[in-house]
């Protein structure tokens, strides 16, 4: 769908299921509230909760009202994301700092997914089409090619980067799904868990027995920084 089919369709009058027309509200619905809600219930329930269904629900609607304003879930993903790029502050192309401030782009991106669980899944195989997303991808390819970096290379980069912070955030949610069932929460307890490597047969397992503690090293985003530095330090300059 291209966009102006997409707020042709964001605009048109829909009916409900039963063809009668939409529940009335006080106000109408208005995009931004939309996102609004939609990241109110992924704050409070997480990503997996929000169903156009629930979505509705929030706002005291029927579903198929929502589709005047939103095409499909897919669509809500992108306005969501989109939301969230808009808050990133973009700096200005410097030569000599452009790895540090790519490194600072991921980081941003990383905080903003992180305030609500789960929300990097919808930014996962996401064709970037919004202006706010679009903005995010020019900064950095700009940062990029300032830095040297060939325009392939650099389009790659990008591509790859992106999928980390998701994938980063994405895991990070599930792991604290998991802190909140007590049969689980071993797995977050690094002392357990580098107990656990330390008791393996010596024999069979001679390094991670050995170097249990660096296995489960890091604090905080530690490991983070540390991908996300090398992903960019093995960039080469044009």
């Amino acid at each position: 769908m291209n966009p102006r089919e997409r707020r042709a369709a964001r605009h048109r009058p829909v009916a409900d299921e039963a063809g009668s027309r939409p529940r009335r509200r006080a106000s109408p619905i208005t995009v931004d509230q939309v996102v609004d809600t939609a990241l109110g219930v992924i704050a409070a329930e997480g990503y997996e909760a929000l169903t156009m269904r629930r979505l509705a629900t929030a706002l005291d609607t029927g579903p198929a009202s929502l589709y005047a304003h939103v095409v499909n879930k897919a669509d809500l993903d992108e306005l969501l994301i989109g939301r969230l790029c808009a808050d990133l502050v973009l700096p200005e192309p410097d030569p000599a700092a452009w790895r540090d401030q790519i490194q600072g782009v991921c980081a941003q991106l990383r905080d903003q997914f992180l305030r609500f669980p789960g929300i990097s899944r919808g930014a996962l195989a996401m064709a970037p089409t919004d202006p706010e997303t679009l903005r995010v991808n020019e900064g950095m390819l700009a940062i990029l090619l300032a830095g040297g970096v060939a325009p392939q290379t650099a389009a790659w980069a990008i591509d790859a980067l992106l999928l980390y912070v998701a994938a980063y955030c994405l895991e990070a949610s599930i792991a604290r799904q998991r802190a909140a069932h007590p049969d689980d929460a071993w797995v977050l307890d690094r002392d357990e868990l580098t107990r656990r490597l330390a008791a393996l047969p010596a024999a069979s397992y001679p390094h991670t027995v050995r170097h249990a503690a660096v296995l489960t090293a890091g604090e905080g985003h530690d490991r983070f920084d540390f991908t996300v530095g090398l992903m960019v330090g093995g960039l080469p300059p044009g």
